[in-house]
C-alpha cells in the first residue's frame, strides 16, 4: 500500500501498458525500455494490451513474464475499458498516449500518460494523473514509488 498524502492510498497490483506509441516505437521496443520491463514483471502482473498495428507485440515481448492482449473489436476505447474492468480497476495502473486509452486511463487506480516520439493526445493527458516524457520515466515511477509520492501528494 502506497500512501500519498492529501491525494489517496493506492494498492498496485496490476499494470496495463498500451504497445505502440506507449512501450513500442513502430513496433519496436527499445532495449533500456526491455531492460526497465523485466524489472517491472518482477513486482507485478503486467499486460499489454494493442492492435498489434504492425504485428510484432508477440515477438518483441516474447521473453518476458507478461500477458498479450490483441484488440479485436472495433471499438478499441471500450474494450481497453472493459480489459482494465476485469482486472480489478482499484488496484491496476494504467499507462498510454492515444485517444483510445482515455477511458482506462481515467478509471484505473493511477494513470500516467506517455509523452514518447509518436506524441500524446490531448484525451490521454487529460485524463491521467501523471504525464511522463517518456516510457522510461513512466516505468522508473513504478520501480521507485516514493517519486509518486513526491509528484502527487498535497
Amino acid at each position: 500500500m502506497l500512501e500519498i498524502f492529501g491525494y489517496k492510498n493506492i494498492d498496485i497490483k496490476n499494470i496495463v501498458f498500451d504497445y505502440n506509441g506507449t512501450l513500442a516505437k513502430d513496433g519496436q521496443v527499445s532495449s533500456d525500455t526491455k531492460n526497465l520491463l523485466k524489472e517491472i514483471c518482477l513486482k507485478y502482473s503486467v499486460f499489454v494490451i494493442t492492435a498489434d498495428t504492425f504485428g510484432t507485440v508477440k515477438n518483441e515481448l516474447k521473453e518476458f513474464d507478461l500477458k498479450v492482449k490483441v484488440l479485436s473489436s472495433n471499438d478499441h476505447t471500450k474494450e481497453k475499458m472493459e480489459f482494465l474492468l476485469n482486472l480489478k480497476k482499484e488496484i491496476t495502473v494504467a499507462i498510454g498516449n492515444g485517444n483510445n486509452d482515455k477511458s482506462m486511463l481515467e478509471n484505473a487506480t493511477l494513470s500516467i500518460a506517455v509523452m514518447g516520439d509518436e506524441g500524446c493526445s490531448k484525451e490521454a493527458i487529460f485524463a491521467s494523473d501523471i504525464i511522463c516524457k517518456d516510457i522510461k520515466s513512466a516505468i522508473e515511477l513504478l520501480l521507485y514509488p516514493k517519486r509518486l509520492i513526491a509528484t502527487l501528494r498535497r
